[in-house]
């Protein structure tokens, strides 16, 4: 109503202003500091650690696929609607708030029932769902020619789109660990955006090509494609894992204390393991492995002894000792110590970390410490 009386001066300008009530509040509320012992994390050193956990999480690229295969066909909805407002609908601005205020309502709407929804079907059969009430919206807009029955269709579209964005976002709340929980939903918004500006080029150079018929019943084709593969790809049941804080590492025992910021850094465990429990104990090393790079660690391998079989060594490698240390202070969970628990109860003996720091950062020297069979 607005953008027809007054123009989108007007509209972008009140926007603005209503959006700095958000710097406003960003500037008044300070949340108290939470002492964890440790430096605070440099910039460039904590988006590495970030990313890291997002590419050897599975369950966090499960749920980013999911929000790309949803996200990608539903552009065309919010990149197309004013072409479907003012071609075929002829009802300009004014249409195209009323058309828009649906999708708000919708919108609305999801968020009061989500709660009920979410309480009754799981995650998967949730996706599911909004996918075939959004490919309801996208249909519509090509094949209702009335603007008050469109409106109406365009409700279920608005609640779909809610229904994902936050059940996905509530979800990854609950699943990431609080180190690290604001750079993985910064990368969910990070994919969310990028689907949706890939998709509004996508559908725009489509729209160009062929109409908008066809470009809207194309996006409500491979919005149906992707709830299919939620039967292939589907979201990760993450609900019984421990995301606590668990602190359960012993003090390194160090004959001198390192620069918390020298690196690289090789932290050493040994395992004994007979050779019928060898098999249980490999399979359940992996999730070990992935929780060691999850949490700081560059690299993480596990070998085993050539000459004493029962001998296998995990090699880790860290940017810097400081990154070994906060695995020590916080970052790691009690889902991380039930999979560590696991691994070690098929190992008769267990050898603490021994740790190695670069001496010749030139050459790549690393002292050669205790020989044994393995070095």
């Amino acid at each position: 109503m607005l953008l027809s009386q007054s123009g989108p001066a007007v509209v972008f300008g009140f926007t603005a202003v209503s959006a700095s009530a958000f710097l406003v509040v960003l500037g008044v509320v300070r949340r108290p500091p939470v002492p964890t012992g440790m430096p605070p994390e440099r910039f460039t050193s904590a988006i590495r650690t970030g990313g890291r956990y997002v590419r050897n999480s599975p369950a966090m690229r499960r749920y980013l696929l999911r929000v790309f295969l949803f996200v990608l066909p539903g552009a065309a909805m919010w990149a197309l609607l004013p072409l479907v407002a003012s071609e075929q609908l002829s009802s300009g601005s004014t249409g195209f708030g009323v058309l828009l205020g649906s999708l708000g309502v919708g919108a609305v709407a999801g968020a009061a029932v989500l709660p009920r929804l979410a309480a009754r079907l799981s995650a998967n059969r949730l996706l599911v769902l909004s996918a075939v009430l959004f490919t309801v919206s996208l249909v519509a807009c090509v094949t209702v020619p009335n603007p008050a029955v469109l409106a109406v269709l365009l409700v279920p579209g608005g609640m779909a789109w809610l229904l994902v964005l936050m059940g996905v976002s509530a979800a990854l709340q609950v699943f990431l660990p609080q180190w690290v929980r604001a750079r993985g939903l910064a990368t969910l918004n990070m994919v969310f955006a990028a689907s949706q500006a890939a998709g509004s080029l996508l559908w725009g150079l489509v729209a160009q090509a062929v109409g908008l018929r066809p470009t809207f019943l194309a996006a409500a084709v491979l919005m149906v494609a992707g709830a299919v593969t939620v039967a292939l790809w589907p979201l990760p049941d993450v609900a019984h894992l421990d995301r606590d804080p668990a602190v359960y590492w012993t003090d390194p025992d160090l004959a001198y204390e390192p620069d918390p910021r020298v690196g690289p850094v090789l932290v050493v465990v040994r395992y004994v393991v007979p050779p019928e429990a060898q098999g249980p104990f490999l399979e359940a090393m992996e999730p070990v492995r992935r929780s060691r790079l999850q949490t700081g660690a560059t690299s993480c391998r596990l070998y085993q002894d050539g000459i004493n079989p029962s001998l296998f060594v995990l090699v880790q490698s860290y940017d810097t000792w400081e990154e070994h240390l906060r695995q020590h202070t916080g970052r790691l969970t009690g889902a991380d110590r039930q999979r560590e628990e696991m691994a070690h109860s098929f190992a008769v003996d267990v050898e603490g970390a021994h740790l190695f720091p670069a001496v010749n950062r030139d050459l790549g020297m690393m002292p050669s410490g205790p020989t044994d069979a393995w070095s």
